[in-house]
């Protein structure tokens, strides 16, 4: 049975795989959505994330034409939303109630399962407010799905790398 998802690309350099995590959603059987932050814009585009999905790619707060999806018609789209990567800012967010762009609106206005799949530096990933709101957002359950030990785009090695796409879907796959 197809299923329909959103994922929400936030501004990582871990954003280029978002689009192998998009793949593998659609080869299993998923109708994929994309919502890209102003960030996420900065590190991969809509272009690509459009052409793997099949659906158009949406941004925007606000829409020059009515016809457009906004948060809450995104929100009712969905059967599940999947955040790949997710930054210490919309896990922030998130854990704040904070809605200031079609993300965080989308996410705030979803009833479902909501998962995270993070990805940022080690030192990002290690901090008590960052770990804090990851425990928050666990409590009120939503999910998580990483990160990853590894190098990092820093050349640092540890905690913060962006799970395998692989990984990703298999474990949304497991969530329907």
């Amino acid at each position: 049975m197809r299923k329909n998802i959103v994922v929400g690309v936030c501004g990582s350099i871990a954003a280029y795989k978002s689009a192998e995590v998009v793949r593998e959603l659609v080869k299993k059987g998923w109708n994929v959505k994309v919502v890209m932050t102003a960030a996420a814009k900065e590190f991969i585009t809509p272009l690509t994330l459009e052409t793997l999905s099949g659906n158009p790619v949406y941004s925007g707060m606000f829409h020059e034409s009515r016809f457009e999806e906004g948060h809450i018609a995104l929100a009712d789209f969905a059967d599940i939303l999947l955040v790949a990567p997710a930054t210490a800012n919309i896990i922030g967010k998130m854990a704040s109630g904070i809605c200031d762009d079609l993300l965080s609106c989308t996410v705030c206005a979803f009833s479902g399962k909501v998962v995270f799949a993070p990805a940022m530096n080690c030192n990002m990933w290690e901090n008590r407010i960052v770990a804090a709101n990851v425990k928050k957002l666990k409590e009120a359950g939503y999910k998580f799905v990483g990160p990853e030990k590894g190098l990092l785009a820093s050349g640092q090695e540890g905690m913060g790398r962006l799970a395998s796409p692989e990984k990703i879907a298999s474990f949304i796959d497991g969530e329907r």
